[in-house]
């Protein structure tokens, strides 16, 4: 499947980073500070800043193979590195990994909707509604994928930072000392559940064949994680700084709390949480859409299929059926972190894996009929 027209390479760097950061900020901004501040107190923020440069690495080994084989995705390059077989067992855990994260992703969204806005609403029609809306968005090429993405980008910023910036106000800066907290135990696990927020990147390596100039997909992955990164850190900074780590502690969805508390100035509108939930609503989406197309891309590419569009639907009864797993709230968001931690085993820890091989066993994909560069792009 590579790309030697030069036509199919229409994602400029922008979308790119656009696809990221729209991926990246999901169902996991409402939990955020609760995960951050469990494991480090007032030292959250840190905790915060250490999961996102974790998160950046897996990504940055994502880029760096893209840079080495720009015309393949990740189920491709790793046949030429590690052979059929090998790389079979990672394209599935893959696809496998991807699928659980779609279908948490749809029964946190559920949840939330459920306790906060349609109280009367059966759970599981809000995940299947969800799920659909995701399932027939993917049945695009990579280019619609990119508009859609770029589309929704600053619809989930604007407002989120307005939040953000409003609710600084209101906050202590008492709340945010000691900086690194007051027991560091419980850190490293806190760290690598924050990182595990930024696995939806690894939606980089379809992006990258189908980008201008893949060359380019570090600068893109840089911005991407800065702005995600820049948001959640400062979410987390705004939360403790209003409510405490151990107030925190008690609440559910702090960054809900977070927007309930906040107002726009002259009291325009008294209570943001209406609007941040709309916002919110357009994250998750855009998350699930990425994951959920992520997935059913590396099916077809795994059976070496030109069309992904005949998986849309046939994963969604799978996908549903593991949402609805979870018994309650506080099962489903233990599984999320346990799902997180082990999947940076795949996320990171396969990429490491491909990159170290590919250097040692001197495999490139972008000597061979590659077409030049147009520099204008």
């Amino acid at each position: 499947m590579a790309h030697s027209n030069s036509n199919s390479r229409q994602i400029t760097t922008i979308q790119s980073s656009a696809i990221l950061v729209s991926t990246i900020i999901g169902v996991g901004v409402l939990p955020l500070p609760l995960f951050a501040v469990r494991a480090g107190g007032s030292g959250a923020p840190l905790v915060t800043l250490l999961g996102m440069l974790v998160g950046f690495l897996g990504l940055a080994l994502i880029s760096l193979l893209g840079m080495r084989f720009p015309n393949k995705s990740i189920v491709e390059y790793s046949e030429d590195i590690i052979g059929k077989w090998l790389a079979a067992i990672g394209t599935v855990l893959l696809i496998a990994f991807f699928s659980v994260l779609t279908s948490l992703a749809a029964r946190e969204f559920g949840e939330v909707v459920v306790t906060s806005v349609l109280k009367n609403t059966p759970l599981e029609v809000t995940v299947i509604v969800m799920l659909l809306l995701a399932a027939v968005s993917t049945r695009n090429n990579l280019v619609t994928f990119s508009y859609i993405h770029l589309f929704y980008f600053p619809f989930l910023l604007g407002p989120a930072l307005l939040i953000v910036a409003l609710s600084l106000k209101n906050a202590d800066i008492i709340n945010l000392q000691p900086n690194w907290g007051n027991d560091q135990s419980q850190m490293p696990k806190g760290v690598l559940t924050i990182a595990a927020l930024f696995q939806g990147s690894f939606v980089m390596t379809i992006v990258i064949p189908g980008m201008r100039n893949p060359k380019k997909s570090m600068l893109a992955s840089v911005m991407a994680i800065l702005i995600a990164g820049g948001l959640y850190f400062a979410i987390v900074i705004a939360a403790v700084g209003v409510f405490g780590a151990e107030e925190i502690k008690n609440l559910l969805w702090p960054t809900l709390e977070l927007a309930k508390a906040t107002s726009l100035p002259a009291n325009v509108l008294e209570r943001l949480d209406a609007a941040f939930l709309a916002v919110w609503v357009t994250a998750v989406f855009t998350t699930l859409f990425s994951s959920y197309y992520l997935t059913i891309r590396f099916v077809s590419n795994l059976f070496r299929l030109k069309d992904h569009n005949m998986f849309s639907f046939f994963l969604l009864p799978f996908v549903f059926i593991m949402a609805v797993i979870p018994q309650n709230i506080i099962q489903m968001y233990d599984i999320i972190e346990d799902v997180g931690r082990i999947g940076l085993f795949i996320t990171i820890g396969y990429p490491a894996f491909l990159y170290v091989v590919s250097l040692i066993r001197g495999k490139r994909g972008d000597r061979v009929g590659t077409q030049p560069v147009d520099p204008a792009n």
